[in-house]
């Protein structure tokens, strides 16, 4: 009689299975996107040192250059890759809350990674507003989502579990903020804390950091500011004063993105509506005109312009973040992929310098400090998120309950002028109930125009009749 191979016998196949079904999965997903984020950071900063190059050499070029890229991204973005518009976030929050099942095909495929990566190149190709640090979460949470092909049976929580990891470790590795990439997957994401998905989404956040860590080397993403000993003793009404600032500007841009209908003129709305191709192209003239009356400060993310007035050495206008808000708005409305994160602390960057020629006796890095977790805050109201990134990216602990006290105002303030921005934004994308058949009250965030002015009635193109039976 044969003998059975200890091997077997033993039970070790059978448990190192097991095993990789329920961590190998995570950590292969974590390790791709760690090395996929830097991937496409390094992309993203190629692409606008080329664009910064050539506009160099030819002041006026973007002005032909800005509105033929966005004509393109918008063509491609609604003619390929639909769900890929805007940082991305709301397609995962999205997803996260309605099933994995049912949106997670539309918002979280390979096609849309692909798509993503690519037309935000074009767009900071061309000068475009936007970061990469939303992108990347949705990136993030696509790889992940789909690795669930490797189990024999993927089941919801699985799903669930990989786009929750996928996500935070795309916030994290993106601006090497491990702290942040839970506290977003907990604020932001989910609105609670699942203690079964803790493990798995802190261990995914470590393995994509230790990547990225391993490829660009340990560094803050914003640098070192120094901070005396002594405060100052305006400091508390510098907070309460930067937090209203902050919170009623970050306010006011959640509100233009999310009633486009009620401040455009009647003509660009329509413009919008029948030909979303030539509204792109008008977006990405009125991005050049503001970029080249800035003197090329508007362009792209803000990431230098924010970390040349951390260390002192750039000297930006007070209409910065006025300006910037401005160019923001413009490449956000034609709906072309590209996140908010990285212009929300730049253009907070911008009002804690307009706020130092008030407070002038305080440290200018102190107040650009919290100026950038008001703003970010404000813009979308996860303050908890907002003062953890901001505190790792500057290495900023000894202001730890300032930054917070700011976050947790301005949060405050903007939700006077808007609900949050990320969960708004979400709500187009998922699927209305049929007991919301009847028009909804005004000032809801369910009355909100689709990002697309075509979608009407919560009604994607490419989704299924509401009466569809579901899988």
């Amino acid at each position: 009689m044969a003998r059975t191979p200890l091997f077997h016998s033993s039970g070790v196949f059978r448990r190192a299975r097991q095993l990789w079904r329920r961590y190998g999965v995570f950590w292969l997903g974590a390790i791709a996107v760690g090395l996929v984020a830097v991937f496409y950071a390094r992309l993203i900063d190629w692409g606008y040192e080329q664009f910064r190059d050539v506009q160099q050499r030819h002041v006026w070029l973007p002005l032909i250059v800005t509105p033929a890229l966005a004509a393109a991204c918008v063509w491609l973005t609604r003619r390929f890759f639909r769900g890929a518009e805007g940082s991305g976030i709301p397609q995962v929050i999205a997803a996260l809350h309605e099933g994995t099942s049912t949106l997670g095909p539309r918002t979280l495929s390979l096609k849309l990674l692909a798509g993503k990566i690519l037309v935000s190149l074009l767009a900071i190709l061309g000068g475009f507003t936007i970061g990469r640090e939303g992108p990347t979460v949705q990136i993030g949470a696509a790889l992940m989502y789909n690795l669930r092909r490797l189990y024999p049976r993927s089941t919801a929580l699985i799903e669930r579990q990989l786009v929750l990891a996928g996500a935070a470790a795309g916030l994290s590795a993106a601006f090497n903020t491990p702290l942040a990439g839970i506290v977003f997957a907990i604020e932001e994401l989910t609105r609670s804390f699942e203690a079964r998905a803790s493990g798995v989404l802190i261990t995914a956040i470590i393995m994509a950091g230790v990547i990225a860590l391993g490829l660009n080397g340990n560094y803050t993403y914003f640098g070192t500011i120094q901070i005396g000993a002594h405060f100052p003793n305006l400091l508390a009404v510098a907070v309460v004063l930067t937090a209203l600032v902050t919170g009623i500007a970050g306010g006011i841009f959640g509100w233009l993105l999310l009633h486009t209908s009620r401040w455009l003129p009647a003509p660009l709305v329509q413009l919008h509506r029948e030909r979303p191709v030539v509204f792109g192209a008008l977006c990405g003239l009125a991005i050049a005109v503001i970029g080249l009356a800035s003197g090329s400060t508007t362009f792209g993310s803000g990431y230098a312009e924010a970390r040349g007035l951390l260390d002192g050495r750039e000297q930006l206008s007070m209409l910065y973040p006025f300006l910037k808000m401005a160019s923001m708005v413009g490449s956000y409305l034609p709906g072309i992929p590209g996140g908010i994160f990285a212009p929300s602390l730049s253009i907070g960057a911008g009002f804690g310098n307009l706020l130092h020629s008030v407070f002038s006796s305080m440290q200018l890095p102190m107040l650009i400090a919290l100026a950038m977790v008001g703003y970010l805050a404000a813009v979308t109201q996860s303050p908890i998120t907002s003062f953890v990134i901001v505190m790792e990216m500057i290495n900023g602990h000894a202001l730890v309950i300032s930054l917070m006290a700011t976050a947790l105002i301005a949060s405050r303030v903007s939700r006077l002028f808007a609900p949050p921005l990320y969960e708004a934004l979400a709500l187009r994308y998922m699927t209305p109930p049929a007991a919301q058949a009847s028009p909804p009250p005004p000032d809801t965030p369910n009355t909100l125009e689709p990002l697309f002015e075509d979608e009407r009635n919560g009604q994607r193109e490419d989704a299924p009749p509401a009466d569809a039976p579901r899988n």
